[in-house]
């Protein structure tokens, strides 16, 4: 059997790097794909040359991502296992605290760097049985969020696509699927200079490490949306049951 593969985009830090080690640890070949050269560097250099490939990559550029691809297809024989789309940004604050170059920032490379990644890495999936397309969603895409108006309307963008997808791209054998977490302990939550209500209410308790190992199981199983924490489940479950109270729920966790 060929070794098994998966291309990461926002691989040198925070839940990318996570994942990478994961699966690298399981004997997967790695693609480690970031704009953070010297993370990337220091990740190959973990994981070990002959287990992984990197190259720089801006995931609103396809030009970026082809040449990606090229390098990623020639180390895995044209196969790809999984595509993780892990790059992104988050800026909180009101809508008019945020500039608007941030706001469409947000949407270039949530979204279109989503779809981008995808049109680049069809050709490799269809060649490779059982493959998966994976993305960061958030649980801001289950109802909108106060002071994340923008990054909330990417990660719907990404439920949708997800949703969709999961059906028009079954007849060549890809799955894709997405992770929704609650917020997860990184450098871009940290670095937040204005906090998000929920923020406050629900902390940053997600480590990196354990959304690699949901990655892991999104990689292996046919389910759509991955929902991690029962706390988050449960809100989920009581929204989809008491849809009149979501907006009065949302605005008390966002005070």
């Amino acid at each position: 059997m060929p070794q098994k593969s998966i291309f990461i985009t926002g691989a040198a830090s925070g839940i990318g790097r996570e994942t990478a080690l994961y699966f690298a640890g399981k004997g997967w070949f790695t693609g480690l794909f970031d704009l953070n050269e010297a993370g990337l560097e220091a990740l190959a250099s973990e994981i070990g040359p002959g287990n992984c490939c990197t190259r720089m990559l801006d995931v609103t550029d396809l030009k970026s991502y082809d040449d990606a691809m090229a390098l990623f297809s020639g180390h895995t024989g044209g196969r790809m296992d999984v595509l993780f789309n892990c790059a992104g940004v988050m800026y909180m604050g009101p809508l008019e605290r945020v500039s608007l170059d941030d706001q469409l920032r947000t949407m270039r490379i949530n979204v279109e760097g989503v779809i981008i990644g995808i049109y680049a890495a069809l050709p490799l999936l269809k060649q490779t049985p059982g493959a998966t397309v994976l993305s960061m969603s958030s649980a801001s895409a289950l109802y909108g969020v106060p002071d994340l108006a923008v990054y909330s309307a990417s990660k719907f963008a990404v439920r949708g696509l997800t949703e969709a997808l999961n059906i028009e791209l079954e007849k060549h054998g890809i799955h894709t699927a997405d992770i929704m977490p609650l917020y997860v302990n990184t450098a871009m939550i940290a670095s937040q200079k204005n906090k998000a209500g929920t923020l406050n209410i629900f902390g940053a308790n997600l480590a990196p490490a354990q959304i690699a190992a949901i990655a892991w199981k999104a990689a292996h199983q046919r389910k759509t949306h991955w929902v991690p924490t029962i706390k988050l489940k449960t809100i989920k479950a009581l929204a989809r049951c008491f849809p009149f109270a979501e907006k009065p729920l949302m605005k008390y966790l966002s005070r």
